[in-house]
């Protein structure tokens, strides 16, 4: 089994789309290992996507990451991460193919309503930034 990191992001959780979103992934097949809900701070924004400091959509992506409450997410599944990344569907919802989750939620590429780990080494330090190992079920 392999896990991976998930993140609902601010505009589907303030279009009451977590429920729906929690249901397609149990329905694709993971279990949540671990699950919580909290409003991430200008710092945990900024150093999470540290990666994309240097492009010129950090400040717009920090700025909405950080504009309401966020559901994150511990998925297992046996290849959690690429099957992850098929359910979510392409990150520009135009490009998604029919029943993934932006297709279905996404109204747009920067507003994409999830997020996943594109790799196990990115997983490993996405988990713990949210997760304590003793957190996870």
């Amino acid at each position: 089994m392999e896990r991976t990191f998930a993140i609902i992001k601010p505009d589907a959780v303030a279009a009451g789309q977590s429920g729906q979103i929690l249901a397609h992934i149990q329905k694709a097949g993971f279990r949540i290992a671990g699950m919580k809900m909290k409003r991430l701070s200008q710092l945990e924004a900024e150093t999470f996507y540290g990666v994309h400091k240097e492009r010129p959509f950090f400040g717009s992506l920090v700025t909405f990451m950080t504009e309401g409450p966020v559901v994150v997410l511990v998925l297992e599944a046996e290849g959690a991460i690429a099957k992850w990344r098929e359910t979510m569907g392409a990150t520009n919802p135009a490009n998604a193919a029919e029943g993934t989750i932006r297709k279905m939620f996404a109204t747009g590429i920067e507003r994409n309503c999830v997020h996943g780990s594109d790799a196990p080494e990115t997983a490993a330090v996405e988990i713990p930034f949210f997760f304590a190992g003793t957190e996870l079920l």
